[in-house]
């Protein structure tokens, strides 16, 4: 059994993980990256910027110091928002050790590279074994004791059964999956659809508007990720069908809150600035239609996506477009 992890990332899913891991008794650095957000929650055992209302466990030791925290530690849990990643292992990925792996949960895709965050992860740990863990997960919901589960995906499959062993609880469940490439897309790309889905609620659309949307949605990110060596299976899964719904639907999901105001008429710069965490689903959206047009896959509703966030389109002239999109049979995934 692991003694010593080490999570990268003071957001609301890193700290949740931490806590996980010290309510089995692992002891945990939570290496975050400004000193004053690592004080208070030092002080106070709780983050209250991203995970009110939960104490830490006294197992959970903040700081900004990499080499402290990485010094002795048998996994990496690395949330770091996508687009950060790179700046974040440039730095600290020269201290963690040989051999130890890296579990992943960033969900996005870099702008400039197009690579997915184990893509990045790798270039900075060298032969460590890197794992991918995607699903359904809410990080307040899962800091209540809610159930959930999720996947964890690693070519390596003795680190995707250590990752689900020391991360299950009675309320968070982690199958394993063999295909990483799908199990990372799929936590990248529904997160566009998501803002597509708070469009929809913030012009008061409907639930048949929803509906048609999530499923559309899902064979439109299933062709792209088809094409770039993923499994069909995984997008029917808990990563790709079951993180949709959840975040398409909560109004804890950010990136379905962020959709919801913009459809409601605030403007995309004044809803980036007033969000308190990453809305990954933003920077993603140009990425993803980089790579469509790199595979030549067609996507109509990552493309309206793409025309309100960054065109200038009105949300409803975005929408009555794709309904007036040719009519065509309803294709299988």
């Amino acid at each position: 059994m692991l003694t010593k992890a080490t999570v990268v990332g003071t957001g609301a899913m890193g700290t949740v993980l931490a806590q996980i891991l010290a309510d089995n008794n692992v002891h945990v650095a939570l290496l975050g990256r400004r000193r004053e957000q690592v004080d208070a929650i030092l002080a106070t055992r709780e983050n209250r910027r991203y995970l009110p209302g939960i104490r830490l466990s006294e197992r959970i030791t903040p700081t900004t110091e990499p080499v402290a925290a990485l010094a002795g530690t048998e996994l990496v849990v690395s949330a770091v928002p996508c687009q950060y990643l790179r700046s974040v292992f440039e730095r600290i990925g020269g201290c963690i050790g040989a051999g130890v792996p890296v579990c992943s949960v960033t969900k996005g895709i870099e702008i400039d590279t197009l690579a997915r965050p184990s893509q990045i992860i790798d270039a900075y740990v060298g032969d460590n074994a890197i794992a991918v863990l995607s699903g359904p997960s809410i990080a307040p919901e899962i800091a209540r004791c809610l159930p959930a589960t999720v996947v964890v995906a690693c070519p390596d499959e003795s680190v995707a059964r250590l990752t689900q062993r020391v991360l299950t609880t009675a309320a968070f469940r982690l199958y394993t999956n063999p295909d990483v490439v799908g199990v990372e897309l799929a936590g990248a790309l529904k997160n566009v659809i998501a803002i597509a889905a708070g469009i929809l609620d913030g012009l008061k659309a409907g639930d048949n508007a929803k509906a048609a949307l999530l499923t559309r949605g899902l064979v439109e990110i299933t062709r792209l990720g088809v094409r770039l060596g993923a499994r069909q299976q995984t997008f029917v899964g808990l990563a790709g069908v079951g993180d949709l719904v959840t975040t398409c639907v909560s109004p804890l999901g950010r990136n379905r809150s962020a959709g919801e105001r913009i459809g409601s008429g605030v403007d995309v710069d004044t809803v980036v600035r007033e969000s308190s965490s990453v809305i990954e689903g933003i920077p993603t959206t140009r990425a993803v239609l980089k790579l469509a047009a790199r595979s030549g896959v067609e996507m109509p509703i990552t493309q309206a996506v793409y025309d309100v966030l960054f065109s200038g389109k009105p949300p409803l002239e975005a929408i009555t477009e794709l309904m007036r999109r040719p009519p065509k049979a309803e294709e299988p995934l």
